[in-house]
């Protein structure tokens, strides 16, 4: 990143990101399956004492299932030789009638289990993937789009679940049919069972060379999705800005470039996976016209009765049938294993880094703040900071200007510890500021942004947001220092409106009172504005620098402005260009030097009077 390109805001992710890992992440199929799964597994917790009460029930079930065929064979022999309902045969009906009961019955108890099993694994897997974004770094979130993550949590999240519940009975289960079957049929007739075992190779070769390119296609797949989703976020959060520039159609014919691709890419992983059955039932249907024509040459030679056959095609297809499912299994796993692939790669993302071990908590601080020949870079080989050093005494203003990528926004990105300094120090009341804990730090700045957040929730809540115990009374209080007391009363239900998403429903001049009150009711010892009314008409603007005056009595502040008039007063005004402080004075002194500020300020007043 070069000195001049523009850095991120508070909540805003560097340009060009667009479409963050998503759109640069390498296709590959997934890392290391069997350590994917070891996690996955050890992701169950607590569920794995349910797990032996699921594999009771399977047993049983699984039993049940093996005595059917058994069953079977005996009852065409019984009718082959010509016996009634009221004999033998009416008992085996019987008791195949009750077995399949029982078999219906059980699995639904397993479903109902391992439903239950998967929504709490993922859960858990969902809460510390949350956890464990609200421990990142800024810089993480500097690089990726908000849609991709959220696809993380979301779709990612819902495949492991998927794999879970649909592949954990049936891999078990499974098992144990392939097993239970195979020792049957060797008891009952050790020539057909090596007739029925001449297909497994092919099922086997099938499966290994169709799950070797699925998994490659669902992990595109997923990124993909990842794309969409972000692309999805992008346009609607910005959605004032598209129809301002009548983007609908450029924005429509990105969505559909990467709709196409992950058209083109899920379409390969479902329709290659989609050729995995079709394939398996020929192979099966020839295995078993085998073992039928094999047996019939064996009844009739007598060596085996026709109820054995009967009882041996039910077997077979039971041996069968979960190979196949393993087949299917393996591509839900190949999609699971995906996805959570992707929610580790967060987990294991470096976290913020961790406070010394002696750190101290910031109580009452004083705001004096000194910068000592501070260097610093998004990137080790472009710097946007250069032996920077200043000082801004406690309760005083320090107003940063200068042009566009510049590295204002970065000299408080620097002092709130979003990123830490590469060389020199930041001091605050005397003590380094990586020797405070980064809570206390932070929770001793308020924040005044350009672009104010609000949250979902009344206008009572979203001022409370820094200080949730506060009373009623004294959220009115800071709402009247902020001059939103006003408005806000006039609102239907006044402060238990609802407000929608980011405050939409309120003009941008109410957000800005709103934040402010926000800051007011936190009592912090630091303010940061920036450009906190450089979209504000100038009726509002007025108000807002009534509130922000109340807000900064006896305050440290840094403000970031382009518009040099709203700082005049400040008691340090400081040019920030390339990287390093280019002038540093009161207003009446800048203007003096005539150097930088005093062309910046000409040149507004000048467009000024222009436009007057």
């Amino acid at each position: 990143m070069s000195q001049q390109q523009e850095q991120p805001r508070f909540g805003q992710t560097r340009p060009g990101h667009r479409f963050g890992m998503a759109g640069r992440m390498a296709v590959s199929k997934p890392k290391n399956f069997k350590v994917t799964i070891r996690r996955l597994w050890h992701s169950f917790g607590r569920e794995k004492r349910v797990l032996p009460v699921v594999c009771l029930i399977l047993l049983i079930d699984v039993l049940l299932m093996l005595a059917a065929p058994y069953l079977i064979g005996k009852a065409v022999d019984a009718m082959a030789e010509g016996q009634g309902m009221t004999g033998m045969l009416g008992i085996l009906i019987l008791a195949l009638l009750i077995a399949y009961l029982a078999d219906g019955a059980l699995t639904m108890m397993q479903g109902w289990i391992m439903a239950g099993v998967a929504q709490r694994v993922v859960k858990g897997l969902r809460t510390s993937l949350f956890d464990k974004l609200q421990k990142l770094p800024v810089s993480f979130f500097d690089s990726r789009t908000h849609g991709e993550l959220m696809s993380r949590l979301t779709n990612d999240i819902d495949n492991v679940s998927n794999s879970i519940s649909q592949s954990t009975t049936q891999l078990i289960s499974g098992g144990l049919m392939i097993v239970g079957s195979l020792v049957l049929m060797l008891v009952m007739s050790p020539i057909l069972t090596l007739a029925c075992l001449v297909t497994v190779p092919l099922v086997w070769l099938l499966t290994k060379s169709i799950a070797k390119r699925t998994s490659v296609l669902f992990k595109n797949q997923q990124m993909q999705l990842g794309r969409l989703n972000g692309h999805i976020e992008e346009t609607i959060s910005g959605i004032h800005v598209v129809k301002a520039f009548n983007q609908e159609q450029s924005v429509t014919r990105q969505f559909d470039e990467i709709n196409d691709n992950l058209l083109r890419v899920g379409l390969k992983a479902q329709i290659l996976s989609g050729f995995l059955m079709p394939m398996m039932n020929v192979i099966n249907n020839l295995g078993f016209a085998l073992v039928a024509i094999i047996g019939g040459v064996l009844a009739i030679q007598e060596m085996i009765t026709v109820g054995v056959i009967a009882s041996f095609l039910s077997y077979s297809r039971q041996f069968v049938r979960p190979l196949n499912e393993l087949a299917n299994i393996f591509n839900i796993l190949q999609s699971g294993v995906a996805g959570a692939e992707r929610v580790f790669e967060v987990l294991d993302e470096q976290e913020e880094k961790a406070d010394a071990p002696n750190a101290a908590t910031l109580r009452h601080p004083q705001g004096h703040v000194v910068f000592d020949r501070v260097s610093f870079g998004y990137r080790a080989d472009q710097p946007i900071l250069q032996d920077v050093s200043f000082e801004a005494k406690a309760g005083s203003t320090t107003a940063l200007v200068g042009p566009t990528g510049a590295g204002k926004t970065t000299i408080v990105n620097l002092l709130t510890r979003f990123y830490d300094v590469t060389e020199g120090a930041i001091y605050l009341d005397g003590r380094d500021i990586r020797d405070y804990t980064r809570d206390s730090l932070r929770s001793s700045f308020g924040f005044v942004l350009q672009d104010t957040y609000l949250f979902s929730g009344t206008i009572k809540e979203n001022i409370k947001y820094g200080k949730p115990d506060a009373t009623d009374a004294e959220v009115e209080e800071a709402a009247r220092m902020a001059n939103a007391d006003v408005f806000i009363r006039r609102l239907p239900k006044g402060y238990d409106t609802l407000l929608s998403e980011n405050g939409g429903n309120l003009s941008q001049g109410q957000r800005q009172l709103l934040a402010i009150a926000r800051v007011i009711l936190a009592k912090p010892a630091l303010l940061i504005l920036d450009e906190a009314t450089s979209s504000i008409d100038t009726r509002t603007e007025i108000h807002i620098q009534e509130a922000l005056l109340k807000l900064m009595a006896g305050r440290t502040s840094f403000v970031i402005a382009h518009r040099l008039n709203t700082i005049r007063d400040a008691d340090t005004i400081m040019v920030v260009d390339g990287g390093r402080i280019a002038e540093c004075g009161s207003h009446d002194e800048l203007m003096a030097k005539r150097g930088m500020y005093y062309q910046m300020f000409s040149s507004q007043f000048k467009h000024a009077e222009v436009a007057q």
